[in-house]
């Protein structure tokens, strides 16, 4: 989230899109709630009529998949009408600059495609550059080759009765909704989007939140108050997995994983640090080689940052994606791991066609599963379509602490650094995940002295101890606390930075203190400032404020917020080049003649000194966007499998950078699987059900897999309410009983009615009996090419009611 939960309240409009916050996120929705009894509109956009569209203002259900078709129009709606925020655009955007020459668009397909690898050569969409490597700019916006002109010609295509056609929305709610939410692109106006996992899981996931990201940017939301892109996660500390790392590609901070050719911390650095010529540019990144050597030095302290350096694991440089989820298991599948270590997840409910990632799984020599309960992952042998006797993997379960037994940190979506303290004591000889990646370190480090190996210097190197606290008689336990001072950073000498003295391990007080040379340490550059001489902030339930945070909700002192406790990223932009806020009614920051006051500044200098996008390598939003794996700007393509044999805008149907498995088919107006599937979340139970499947009372509210279709679909089928169905697709099938509700209503595509399926993923065959099992055993194993996420909420099935033999 660009803002945080309580700043929704501060929103005349809110387009929840890709989400069902209401069940979903409730904390979230009651401040939307509370805009609406201000004032505000709520847009609930959703396949389903859910409870967010029952206490929104307006629903309007559009075609899975079909996201970027309805936003596309709203851009073009914007630029036609001229709603967007010009001077925000002009000055805080790169709506002027000058797109170069090479750059092209034809047949759905930006320049530089190489259909061989399936992948783009992105120096073919870089900027024209002044003779002071400055790229050029049109501030009246009418050079045919500037930012704002491609835009208005790229989305000029996405007219209503296009939009309409492959997304199943009338022109008559495209238009209530362009006019609704448009409205906020003005100074004293602003509007906010929700999204989750219906917006991420696709094929063009990332392009989607790019979409919108273009509409904020453009209507002057980004960095004030009320708007923003605020992504709502799945559970509480997903924003803080991603800050640490869960993801192959990044390191913490989201500094990036090398990549093989990368043989030292000197290429490395000048690979990822962005060099600006413009004065006006903070251009944070330039600061990369402090945070990538702190970080080394977290790791390896009593290395220098370079040699550490070499301990670092390299991705292949032209198939770094083979280390997402649907690779992994792909080649799991084909037999070539024999062993894996599956740690909090039940990827045989989790995963993208679950029967295959179970049989993948019984191809393993030994599997590990740490979890609170067994699961479809543990006993994966004893399940489905598995002989036992046939199965060769050795599989192990460790039960570990849960939530309440252990003490440490979550981040929420508003980037919140929370404390939790240990509640009970954990049961027997349970330990915490920390305990446990403590002790296999200290085994593997005995085994490498003892044994001998190959290259052991990457293990027998870390300095895992700083992690740690030392007992009485000398042995060194994991230690949450000591872990948040690592991660926050200490100095490793004594020295003096930007004229201020430190000694050896007192804590660096904010990333701006950190150096490149090995005096500093920090687990994670962004959370540098979080645990200091004074104290861990994240422990902090102090709500005092200041007259100017109370007007908008800022609680600076509860808890702690990444970058630097700044409540509202990016709010530079939320004030004029003298420092005046766009609304001073719902000021972020302002300037008072002699310093910022509000929020903590995105950035300290005086008003018009620099630009306000300070993470951006020319300090401006980006509406061109040249970096993505699938192009500089959002383009519409179907889901890999669809109802559609082309579409309005082009003559590309897919994304031709997706991530799937090759040779593996798909079903695309297939008569066979006529129909859109979808899958969804409920309040009931969570993620998997592996926690909430053992709960007799949850199991009672919601006993068993359901499957919500449409009145004229179960007509057309013959399908009665509650009765048992089968679900089936390419990859497999299951049953389910059937809901019938008019909350699913079948879509206009193309003249012809297309009817959709909505079911939750949260089953499995382990508990309870006669519950079900997975949806994902028909979800496809295609990918988004930026994240590898997989494309979960939108496929094609066919349904058809249950008879004997059927699974």
């Amino acid at each position: 989230m660009t803002n945080h939960w309580n700043d929704l309240q501060n929103s005349d409009c809110i387009l929840i899109m890709g989400s069902n916050a209401a069940e979903n996120h409730p904390i979230s929705f009651k401040w939307a709630v509370k805009a609406q009894k201000r004032g505000a509109k709520i847009i609930h956009v959703d396949p389903r009529f859910t409870r967010t569209s029952a206490r929104s203002d307006v629903h309007i259900a559009l075609r899975s998949g079909s996201d970027i078709a309805v936003l596309g129009g709203m851009i073009n709606y914007l630029i036609k009408n001229k709603r967007y925020f010009k001077e925000y655009m002009v000055d805080y955007t790169n709506a002027s600059f000058i797109v170069g020459k090479d750059y092209d668009f034809k047949d759905g397909l930006f320049a530089g495609f190489d259909s061989k690898t399936n992948s783009y050569d992105k120096s073919k969409w870089i900027f024209e550059l002044d003779d002071k490597g400055i790229p050029r700019q049109d501030k009246s916006l009418q050079d045919p080759n500037c930012v704002f002109q491609v835009l208005k010609r790229h989305f000029s295509r996405y007219t209503p009765d296009k939009v309409s056609s492959i997304s199943g929305v009338s022109v008559k709610d495209l238009d209530l909704l362009y006019k609704t939410y448009t409205a906020t692109g003005k100074k004293d106006k602003a509007g906010t989007i929700m999204y989750a996992m219906g917006w991420t899981q696709h094929t063009v996931g990332v392009q989607n939140i790019r979409a919108m990201a273009i509409i904020q940017l453009m209507l002057g939301n980004i960095g004030i108050a009320g708007g923003g892109v605020n992504a709502l996660r799945g559970e509480c500390n997903v924003q803080g997995s991603t800050d640490y790392a869960l993801l192959y590609h990044i390191l913490p901070g989201y500094l990036k994983t090398p990549l093989a050719g990368q043989d030292t911390l000197e290429q490395y650095n000048k690979t990822y640090t962005p060099v600006s010529n413009d004065p006006e540019s903070a251009n944070w990144w330039q600061h990369y080689p402090k945070y990538s050597a702190s970080l080394i030095k977290a790791m390896y302290s009593n290395d220098t940052p370079a040699d550490g350096y070499q301990f670092l694991p390299r991705l292949d440089n032209h198939k770094a994606s083979q280390y997402s989820w649907i690779p992994l298991i792909d080649r799991m599948y084909q037999g070539k791991f024999s062993g894996s270590l599956i740690w909090g997840m039940n990827p045989a409910c989790s995963s993208s066609d679950s029967a295959k990632t179970r049989k993948a799984l019984s191809k393993l020599d030994w599997m590990v599963n740490v979890n609170l309960f067994q699961c479809e992952t543990s006993d994966f042998w004893k399940g489905p379509d598995m002989d036992p006797k046939k199965v060769k993997t050795e599989t192990f379960f460790i039960p570990c602490a849960s939530a309440i037994e252990k003490e440490g940190s979550v981040s929420n979506s508003g980037r919140w650094m929370q404390w939790r303290y240990q509640g009970p004591d954990t049961f027997g000889d349970v330990k915490t995940d920390g305990h446990y990646f403590h002790e296999i370190w200290e085994e593997l480090v005995r085994l490498y002295e003892e044994e001998g190996g190959v290259y052991p210097e990457p293990i027998t190197h870390l300095t895992f101890n700083d992690m740690c606290e030392k007992d009485e008689k000398g042995h060194y336990h994991f230690s949450a606390q000591q872990t948040a001072k690592l991660c926050n950073g200490w100095f490793t000498r004594d020295v003096e930075v930007k004229g201020k003295k430190f000694k050896k391990g007192q804590q660096v007080p904010s990333f701006a203190y950190l150096q490149d040379d090995g005096s500093t340490t920090s687990g994670n550059w962004l959370y540098c400032n979080s645990v200091t001489d004074d104290g861990n902030k994240s422990e902090r339930h102090d709500s005092t404020q200041t007259k100017e945070q109370a007007n908008i909700g800022l609680f600076p002192n509860w808890t702690w917020c990444w970058p630097v406790n700044r409540r509202i990223l990016y709010n530079r932009a939320s004030v004029d080049k003298k420092g005046k806020p766009w609304n001073p009614k719902k000021a972020v920051i302002k300037w008072n003649g002699s310093k910022w006051i509000g929020d903590v500044p995105d950035g300290g200098w005086k008003p018009g000194t620099k630009h306000p996008f300070i993470m951006r390598k020319n300090g401006v939003g980006q509406l061109f966007g040249p970096g993505r794996a699938d192009g500089p700007l959002p383009e519409y393509y179907e889901p890999l499998e669809c109802p559609v044999s082309d579409h309005p805008f082009s003559k590309t149907l897919h994304s031709p950078t997706a991530v799937q498995v090759k040779g593996e088919e798909k079903a695309v107006c297939d008569p066979r699987y006529p129909f859109v599937g979808t899958t969804y979340r409920i309040t009931e139970h969570w993620q998997t059900g592996s926690m909430t499947r053992w709960q007799s009372w949850l199991v009672e509210a919601e006993p068993q897999m359901f499957v919500e279709i449409s009145p004229q679909l179960a007509k057309l089928r013959g399908i009665e309410n509650g009765e048992k169905v089968t679900i089936e697709s390419l990859r497999g099938s299951l049953w389910a009983i059937a809901m019938v509700t008019e909350r699913i209503q079948p879509y206009n595509i193309n003249g012809t009615d297309v009817h959709m399926v909505g079911m939750p993923w949260h089953y499995g065959w382990v508990t309870p009996v006669n519950g079900g099992d997975s949806a994902n055993i028909v979800t496809p194993n295609v990918g988004d090419p930026n994240t590898g996420i997989p494309e979960y909420k939108a496929f094609m099935v066919n349904i058809r009611k249950w008879k004997e033999g059927d699974n």
